[in-house]
């Protein structure tokens, strides 16, 4: 199905829809994050991610989407009264495609996070949210970037060349939003 503009009579402009999973647990120095490292035939391979995923369908809003990826990526139950929305990022990739990441905190849930998906995932584990595992995709790094410095959004557009994974030396990419009545609030 097209989706066209009544009044110009032209296609709209449409972005995927993406899905992260923030599951924060206390650990013994502060709080900590489960990332994955992406595997195989997959974008980004070899690097360090939030469990995410798309939004299947019109069916699919996005609590039920986040709670479905991560069933499937970690094996974690979660009830949709634990989910969170925390943050918003605009992306645009090296290679010119955007897409809008929803970044939902979760800090109840149920069972341990295991590798379900050996295919596109080879490790998991817990990782300080201020010191998270690299080489990770810059614009997951960018989410939690938000996520800590309490923040409701982020554009994060890369420009062609620019690597995929984040680099403390490469451009700094990210630009962080405020939300209103932003009182400079973080999670530091």
């Amino acid at each position: 199905m097209t989706s066209y503009d009544s009044v110009a009579g032209r296609e709209r402009y449409r972005l995927t829809v993406d899905v992260h999973l923030i599951l924060c647990r206390d650990g013994g120095r502060g709080a900590e994050v489960l990332l994955s490292r992406r595997a195989g035939d997959v974008y980004a391979a070899g690097l360090w991610h939030l469990p995410s995923g798309h939004l299947d369908g019109p069916h699919e809003d996005m609590v039920e989407a986040v709670i479905r990826e991560a069933a499937e990526e970690t094996g974690v139950v979660i009830d949709r009264a634990d989910v969170t929305l925390a943050v918003t990022v605009h992306h645009r990739s090296p290679f010119g495609g955007a897409r809008i990441g929803l970044f939902f905190e979760v800090r109840r849930f149920g069972g341990e996070p295991r590798v379900m998906e050996p295919a596109v995932c080879d490790a998991m584990g817990w990782y300080p949210l201020d010191a998270p595992a690299e080489p990770m995709v810059a614009y997951c790094r960018a989410g939690l970037d938000a996520y800590r410095a309490g923040r409701p959004g982020a554009v994060h557009f890369h420009q062609p060349g620019d690597p995929v994974p984040y680099r403390a030396d490469g451009p700094d990419r990210t630009r962080l939003l405020p939300g209103a009545g932003d009182g400079g609030n973080s999670r530091d």
